[in-house]
């Protein structure tokens, strides 16, 4: 049997995205299952959030993202809209948000048809890679579902059936993210033991090669 680990991801941070195609490979590598763990935003998750953080962070992300997606070869650009509706300049988080709860929604119905990964993977590019705008509109995430190996009107009808039980696994995983030791993503779990950020991959890789996990 196959080793596993979780990954909590949210569709609306850069950092998952950047992360994506490197667990991708990983994947490919190594003889080992990952399980999508669908959380929210932290804008969400912890209210009031931007209202307290350090004003050099976030043009601070700006500037890495923007680094580490040209380190790697990845477009990148801030999502048009943005997955969160919110006025950044007073970190206020509107109480209504259609765009994160579709797409995280489809992200967990992928996850359980088995093919969760492959949706992180080709709904963040979607998202952040500027190749599309309104990339909740018109086929984007329809063509994401497709991309990962998904009947895409299934997924859709299974999301908009469930949505209360989809939002419980989500705050199920939200709540597992915090019992495993982080609050932050990308976050990878494996033999209880959390890895934070796309920069803590080399540690999981070594960490699955110190537990016997085979390369594929």
């Amino acid at each position: 049997m196959s080793a596993s680990f979780d990954i909590y991801f949210s569709f609306r941070s850069p950092y998952s995205y950047l992360a994506a195609p490197q667990i991708v490979d990983l994947v490919r590598r190594f003889d080992v299952a990952p399980r999508l763990r669908v959380v929210l935003p932290i804008a969400i998750r912890i209210p009031g959030f931007f209202k307290q953080v350090n004003p050099l962070w976030p043009p601070y992300l700006l500037r890495d993202t923007f680094r580490i997606a040209q380190m790697h070869g990845l477009p990148y650009r801030w999502p048009r809209p943005d997955p969160i509706i919110m006025d950044v300049a007073a970190g206020e988080v509107a109480a209504e948000q259609p765009y994160i709860y579709r797409v995280s929604r489809l992200g967990v119905v992928a996850e359980r048809m088995g093919q969760g990964l492959a949706f992180a993977r080709a709904a963040s590019h979607a998202i952040w890679s500027g190749e599309v705008d309104n990339w909740h509109e018109g086929e984007h995430l329809a063509r994401a579902l497709t991309a990962a190996g998904l009947d895409a009107d299934a997924a859709e009808r299974m999301a908009a059936e469930d949505e209360a039980g989809i939002d419980a696994e989500i705050a199920t995983n939200e709540a597992s993210q915090k019992n495993a030791g982080h609050w932050g993503v990308p976050l990878f779990v494996f033999n209880d033991e959390p890895f934070f950020g796309q920069d803590r991959i080399d540690h999981l890789i070594w960490r699955l090669r110190q537990a016997g996990v085979a390369e594929r």
